[in-house]
């Protein structure tokens, strides 16, 4: 395949991509002895999209997927297109108050793609990533965020710095994730129009983009450890978002679905 090809892998992430990218498709591959159940689903559902299907050895799959669990079955797409921030506050105006995310350095996509995945279940309208400096949206990202990356927008900014003054323009309120912040989480008003920033296992938020926050806020923590996860203090601060937002709507109707 071309280096302008991207492959994804795993039953949940192929089949999301198909429902909504299935335009994009290039070719599937699986291997013979996957060919039941879910993954026949799937088959039978990109055949109707026409889509061109190589039944192969497990082995074959292997050597082109490489050390990942692929589930017997892989996916090769034009390239994922990023959204542009405009997109992602535009989404936010249509359903205010905005929520929107900001990663900063966060390079594992373990980490990466499970913070995606939290942002579409609790509701978030978009996640801005630096250019430089951390993970791009990789295969294993897809699989770590279970089929959500098709549903959340991405945007990569070039000076996420500024892009948070571009959201302050806008009067959205941007808290960021410290240990030495100077409120508890559950202290905040996040139902205002909010920007989380949260920062990368090994750093942190970077000084510049920290200062840049309105207000810095911590998790509590009883153990000995430095910190959570990247991945689970984002999950809690989203959680938290989306907790108060309901306690005050009253509407669990907001609330989107999960990806299967």
């Amino acid at each position: 395949m071309a280096r302008s090809t991207e492959m994804l892998y795993g039953i949940h992430p192929v089949r999301e991509a198909l429902r909504v990218r299935g335009h994009r498709f290039k070719e599937i591959w699986v291997s013979r002895s996957s060919v039941s159940g879910p993954v026949k689903e799937l088959l039978e559902e990109a055949i109707g999209l026409g889509i061109k299907i190589r039944s192969c050895e497990r082995e074959q799959l292997e050597n082109k997927a490489g050390k990942v669990r692929h589930q017997g079955i892989l996916a090769f797409l034009a390239p994922y297109t990023y959204a542009t921030l405009e997109d992602i506050l535009t989404a936010a105006r249509q359903q205010d108050p905005a929520f929107i995310l900001l990663l900063d350095g966060i390079q594992d996509p373990q980490n990466l793609g499970a913070l995606i995945r939290s942002a579409h279940l609790c509701g978030v309208h978009g996640v801005i990533i630096p250019k430089h400096r951390a993970g791009g949206l990789t295969a294993g990202v897809h699989k770590a965020s279970a089929g959500a990356l098709e549903h959340v927008p991405v945007a990569r900014v070039t000076n996420l710095a500024a892009t948070i003054g571009v959201l302050k323009q806008q009067a959205i309120w941007v808290v960021g994730l410290a240990m030495e912040g100077e409120q508890l989480l559950f202290e905040v008003d996040f139902t205002q129009p909010t920007a989380l920033v949260i920062g990368s296992e090994a750093a942190g938020i970077r000084p510049l983009v920290k200062r840049s926050c309105d207000l810095l806020a911590a998790i509590p923590q009883l153990g000995e450890l430095n910190s959570f996860s990247a991945s689970a203090a984002g999950a809690m601060a989203m959680y938290e978002v989306m907790r108060q937002r309901f306690k005050f709507s009253g509407q669990r109707e907001q609330c989107p679905p999960a990806p299967e």
